[in-house]
């Protein structure tokens, strides 16, 4: 069932998005050779925490972290650990949320460790403008469909692999909710998009198959061809005026 949120409720739900885009960005400015995916989840935890809230990812479902921290061809659920050091060249996703009055906020961006190869930094802004050319589409009266299918041709006509296993999601009280926001479609398919609609778009784009494999930890996903990948996540509110980009700052 998708839960719509009145305006107060999406006022309410502006605080945990703040906090964890801010979260998210003293995170990201913290990727540098030498440091622990650990020392990364450390800092992002003290933030959130500092600001009243909650990590939202720690203890979900037994996670062991406030962020998920994937590098390379890591494409999610990259559990923080003192031996998983960055490195120059590295690619780092980290997706985080924090819960504040209630309500959660769910983000994620894919940063560069350093200098980094060319192809790299072609798969990073793809994946990061298929996140915004999603978002265009999310309008009152349009299907998830035409969300989905921005996003995939976008990605596939630059000849990258659009993950299927894993999608984007309602998000509000639960960090999860209905309806799931596939990164690929048919143009006037899948629910329709209405005012009071909250919901946390990400594609996970990699640079070659499309296809993942989770590790024994029963967390992290690779991709199966150990080419790199990268994601980007926002959550928005669907408004009368269009989408609202509520992890923005």
């Amino acid at each position: 069932m998708i839960v719509l949120k009145s305006e107060k409720e999406i006022r309410q739900m502006l605080e945990a998005c703040r906090i964890s885009a801010e979260a998210l960005k003293v995170a990201g400015e913290a990727v540098e050779p030498g440091v622990s995916t650990w020392e990364i989840d450390r800092i992002a935890r003290k933030y959130i925490e500092s600001k009243g809230a909650k990590p939202t990812f720690l203890g979900y479902n037994g996670f062991p972290a406030a962020a998920c921290i994937s590098i390379n061809d890591e494409v999610i659920h990259g559990i923080p650990d003192k031996s998983h050091i960055i490195r120059a060249g590295d690619i780092v996703s980290i997706d985080l949320g924090a819960c504040i009055n209630g309500f959660t906020g769910d983000n994620a961006a894919t940063f560069a460790c350093g200098d980094i190869s060319a192809e790299a930094k072609r798969l990073i802004g793809t994946t990061e403008e298929s996140l915004y050319i999603g978002i265009q589409k999310a309008v009152p009266g349009g299907r998830l469909g035409d969300v989905g299918s921005a996003i995939q041709k976008y990605c596939e006509e630059r000849g990258y692999g659009v993950v299927r296993e894993y999608t984007g999601h309602g998000v509000g009280a639960a960090l999860h909710e209905d309806p799931a926001v596939p990164n690929y479609g048919t143009p006037g398919r899948g629910a329709r998009l209405v005012p009071g609609m909250t919901i946390a778009i990400e594609p996970m784009i990699n640079q070659g198959k499309a296809s993942v494999k989770t590790l024994s930890n029963g967390w992290t996903v690779k991709t199966t061809d150990g080419k790199l990948s990268a994601h980007f996540e926002h959550t928005i509110a669907i408004t009368s005026s269009g989408p609202l980009i509520m992890t923005k700052i």
